[in-house]
Parts: structure tokens; C-alpha cells; sequence
């Protein structure tokens, strides 16, 4: 039986905050950019609850929302910035060799990100490992935790649940609805947050990872 490890991608895989903060700092200096990701944080998923958008604009709009709310202006030609530097977002350190490590034991890999078909396929570059499947939300018409990406990953593979496992950094995108689907989570805690709702296993990067979904389900 096929093992199956779906991941979300920015701010699990790739350095999302790393890449927002970086564009933030350059367009506004490093001492506001802590008040501003904190507000980027609540904004992004309000609009991504809307009336579908691609996440290109989803990223622009929401720049423009901080702004406004911070009262700060958008220097000109910088609309489409954090769509535009999200290609160089880099992977965190460990996260190659971990996924490698998952494709040596045989693990079957999926993406199910808050994303466009094109940015996705840049990140997949950036993390120089292959994936059997990715699920974006250009796909399916909406954003995590809204749970049509799970349901586009089980149509599309007919992978068994008991053999699958869901892997996120977001309590609210990933843990939440996988919980609500009733499958096995692994949580990301790459900030020291607290669990609430409690994964099947919580780790602070992937180095360990490979390890963890064995135990969760032994070949």
C-alpha cells in the first residue's frame, strides 16, 4: 500500500515569512517590519475567505489592506511585489534532505498550497525535490482550511486515508481542517506557538520527519 505525506508549502517548506518580511523591510525598513507582519498575518486570510481570487492578487490586495490600515503609502511600482519576489523564497535549511529522505523510504509526496499553478511551480524549483501531485488553489477555486484541496488530493490519487498523513506549520490552514477530516497531522511549530487543535505529532522542523511518519504509519 501506497504511503502518501501531502504538505502545505509557504511557512512549512519554503520561508514565507522570510520572503514577506524581506520585501516589507526593503520597501519600508527593518524596524517596522515586525508590526507589519503581524497585520499581514491577520489580513491575508480574511481576503482568501472572499470571493475567490488568485493568489497573485490576493497578495497584492493584501499589501494594499496593511497599508491603508498602517496608514503608510505604497511606493510607486511596488503593487505586485510580494508576487513577484515570491519565485526566490527559499526553502528552509533542513527541508531538501528531509524530503529526500521521505522519497528514499518511499513515501509518495503531494502539495496542497494556498497558491497559483505558476508560483508553485517556482517553489517546486527552489526545493529541488520531486513531487508525485500538487494541489493549489488556482485548482480548486478557494483556500485552505476550506477543505476542497484534501478532496481534489483523495480524487485524484484514491490514496488510502490510513496510509496518508498531513503535514502544515498553520494550526488554522492545515491542522484544523485535517483534524476535521479525521486525518493524521504532523505540525510544523517553527515559532514555539501552542497547539490548540492538538496535532498527531508536533515537531520544530523536518529533520526529524521522516522518522515521525514512519511511526505514524509503519510500511
Amino acid at each position: 500500500m501506497q504511503r502518501w505525506a501531502t504538505f502545505d508549502c509557504y511557512g512549512t517548506l519554503i520561508d514565507w515569512n522570510g520572503g514577506i518580511s524581506g520585501e516589507l523591510e526593503r520597501m519600508f525598513g527593518a524596524e517596522a517590519v515586525p508590526r507589519l507582519l503581524e497585520r499581514y498575518h491577520q489580513v491575508e486570510p480574511e481576503l482568501e475567505s472572499e470571493t475567490y481570487r488568485s493568489y497573485r492578487e490576493v497578495l497584492s490586495l493584501a499589501l494594499e489592506e496593511l497599508l491603508r490600515q498602517e496608514g503608510l503609502q505604497l511606493p510607486e511600482g511596488e503593487a505586485g511585489a510580494l508576487a513577484r519576489s515570491l519565485p526566490e523564497w527559499q526553502p528552509f535549511t533542513e527541508v531538501p534532505d528531509a524530503l529526500t529522505e521521505l522519497r528514499r523510504r518511499g513515501w509518495k509526496l503531494a502539495l496542497l498550497s494556498n497558491t497559483d499553478r505558476d508560483l508553485i511551480a517556482a517553489s517546486q524549483q527552489q526545493l529541488g525535490v520531486p513531487f508525485d501531485l500538487a494541489v493549489v488553489a488556482e485548482d480548486v477555486q478557494s483556500y485552505k482550511p476550506a477543505h476542497a484541496h484534501w478532496e481534489r488530493f483523495f480524487e485524484a490519487t484514491t490514496a488510502d486515508r490510513e496510509h496518508h498523513v498531513h503535514v502544515g506549520a498553520s494550526l488554522f490552514h492545515d491542522v484544523a481542517p485535517g483534524k476535521e477530516l479525521g486525518l493524521r497531522t504532523v505540525w510544523i511549530n517553527r515559532l514555539g506557538e501552542q497547539a490548540d487543535p492538538e496535532p498527531d505529532r508536533e515537531l520544530a522542523d523536518l529533520s526529524r520527519l521522516a522518522d515521525t511518519l514512519d511511526e505514524l504509519v509503519p510500511e
